[in-house]
């Protein structure tokens, strides 16, 4: 079932036609989906190596390429500077064989997934992410600032994007409630500058082995953003004993960390209702997230 109006299909021989083609070096490589709870890509195996990305929204060409060139500066930015692993950009495609848009080629990194591989009772994950934000906030802003159009600069600029969310809900939430939480979250003022971020730990970007952080993905969003909003992860990756540890490893204070649950939940109120039936794990994520949220006391 398509998540998204219009979205694209490509099929596993439409990937061999089109690798074949305009990188015929990998043309003998085997070519296999790739089952995945994303919402954004298409992802096939190119041998044991590679993995393909192809966008399953619709949109313009060129906005589409300027769109992974910027994925690609942010990856390849984001690479070697942390201890997790992450994928390096490796090719561009570009349209052809029927589908409709550029295309995009990395490293694949082996591991589990956060759904597949759930951490959240994990200390040491806890450590890991903990380890994971204090060095994506090292990483120098260059003098750079918030300025993508989606979560990381003001809370209030959500607004109606929220109550759209709320009023599709009501057969999963406590509407009221989180209208409540949502009226006191978006008055939350900033609790100091831009720091590089993330700015999407969620399960399906973190790779998990043995209860351990073994790789980041989707690190092309990497950039400056509120310095709360990569506290996201304490609450859709972590239970409420970890993301105590999280929290204090972290030394977050009381007006961070709610913000951080604000943008939480800015996210999983999107998740819950917009995907409960064409991805049901990642709805099951943001039900997850909106009860911690609402039963955390701290």
């Amino acid at each position: 079932m398509a998540m998204h109006a219009g979205q694209l299909a490509i099929t596993a021989e439409q990937v061999r036609g089109l690798v074949a083609d305009q990188f015929p070096a990998w043309g003998d490589l085997p070519v296999r989906a790739v089952a995945s709870a994303g919402t954004v890509n298409a992802l096939f195996r190119l041998g044991d190596g590679l993995v393909a990305r192809f966008p399953l929204v619709p949109g313009d060409v060129d906005a589409v390429r300027r769109q992974l060139a910027s994925e690609a500066a942010a990856a390849a930015e984001l690479h070697g500077r942390i201890t997790a692993p992450t994928p390096v950009p490796v090719a561009h495609g570009e349209p052809g064989d029927g589908y409709p848009l550029p295309w995009s080629v990395q490293t694949w990194l082996p591991g589990r997934d956060g759904f597949t591989d759930d951490p959240g009772e994990s200390v040491p994950f806890a450590h890991d992410l903990a380890r994971l934000m204090k060095e994506l906030r090292a990483i120098d802003t260059a003098g750079r600032t918030f300025s993508a159009g989606g979560r990381g600069g003001e809370l209030t600029n959500h607004d109606a994007w929220v109550e759209s969310c709320l009023r599709s809900s009501g057969d999963l939430f406590d509407v009221p409630e989180l209208l409540r939480r949502w009226a006191a979250w978006r008055e939350l003022p900033r609790s100091g500058p831009d720091v590089m971020s993330h700015c999407d730990l969620t399960p399906g970007n973190v790779l998990v082995r043995d209860g351990r952080l073994v790789g980041v993905l989707d690190v092309g969003g990497f950039g400056p953003a509120d310095p709360a909003l990569d506290l996201v992860g304490a609450w859709h990756l972590l239970a409420v004993g970890p993301r105590a540890v999280f929290r204090d490893e972290l030394g977050c204070g009381e007006l961070e960390w709610e913000r951080g649950r604000a943008w939480a939940f800015e996210q999983a109120i999107g998740a819950g209702w917009y995907y409960q039936r064409t991805n049901p794990a990642m709805s099951r994520m943001a039900r997850r997230t909106i009860a911690r949220l609402l039963a955390a006391e701290a």
